[in-house]
């Protein structure tokens, strides 16, 4: 059977370290054809990330490049990069999110505008952004993805202005379905259980939370990083050429429980 994505041209931003959901989704979309470019923050992740895709085995057409969420200048610079790298684009996945540490410690309603806002931007409007870039580069269609958590639905202790933007970010993946759709462009979001990534840890009581998670889900366990990517890419191919608009949980049933 051909690889799902063999041939398809995949941006994949904010990828940091080993352990990151960005790395697992890229390694497994480059062991399925994909041609693919990566982003990172700043230099200070530069040789960290090129040092993963060297040792890769399935990394053979890969570019990287670095890419502040916040910076628009560099968010133009990183798609005109991708057009001439790689001719155009048939995926691209989502991966920045960021908040404060004082917006996930505090209380919510103590939270200022400033943390708020910055949570807000590099968690949920910056799909819009790149969406709306990606979108000229789709000429024959594509899809779209963003990482999201049940955060974003119930109450989770620590989670805080991240809850507020994942709930920001479900609602903004429904109405650019809506737009787009028209262009054969399909957005979607991935809810993952927790992972033991370095952003995860910055979230008070994380290691609690894993233990819960195993105890209280339906698999009696926690989820696999490898599991995020095949879901992943499940939603990149065109086996899901139909779904659209939807939150896709990969959580060992987790979201399901009273």
């Amino acid at each position: 059977m051909e690889p799902l994505l063999q041939g398809k041209r995949g941006l994949i931003l904010g990828v940091s370290n080993r352990r990151s959901l960005g790395w697992q989704v890229a390694s497994v979309a480059a062991g399925q054809g994909a041609t693919l470019m990566l982003t990172y923050q700043n230099e200070r992740f530069a040789r960290r990330v090129q040092g993963l895709v060297q040792k890769c085995e399935n990394m053979k057409e890969v570019y990287t490049a670095a890419c502040d969420a916040t910076c628009y200048d560099e968010v133009d610079a990183l798609f005109s990069s991708v057009a001439d790298n790689l001719g155009g684009l048939d995926f691209l996945v989502h991966c920045w999110a960021y908040a404060p540490p004082e917006a996930l410690q505090e209380r919510f309603a103590d939270i200022t505008w400033e943390d708020y806002r910055l949570a807000q931007q590099i968690s949920s409007h910056s799909l819009t952004e790149v969406a709306r870039r990606a979108h000229r580069l789709m000429e024959d269609g594509g899809s779209i993805l963003t990482l999201t958590y049940y955060g974003s639905q119930k109450v989770m202790p620590g989670y805080n202005a991240m809850g507020v933007a994942k709930a920001s970010l479900e609602a903004t993946v429904r109405y650019l379905a809506c737009d787009m759709g028209p262009d054969g462009i399909r957005v979607n979001a991935l809810s993952a259980g927790p992972v033991n990534t370095l952003s995860a840890r910055g979230v008070p009581d994380f290691l609690k939370m894993l233990k819960e998670h195993k105890k209280d889900s339906p698999l009696r366990r926690n989820v696999e990083p490898e599991e995020i990517g095949k879901a992943a890419v499940f939603l990149l191919s065109p086996w899901s050429s139909a779904v659209t608009g939807e939150v896709l949980y990969v959580d060992a049933g987790y979201n399901i429980m009273g």
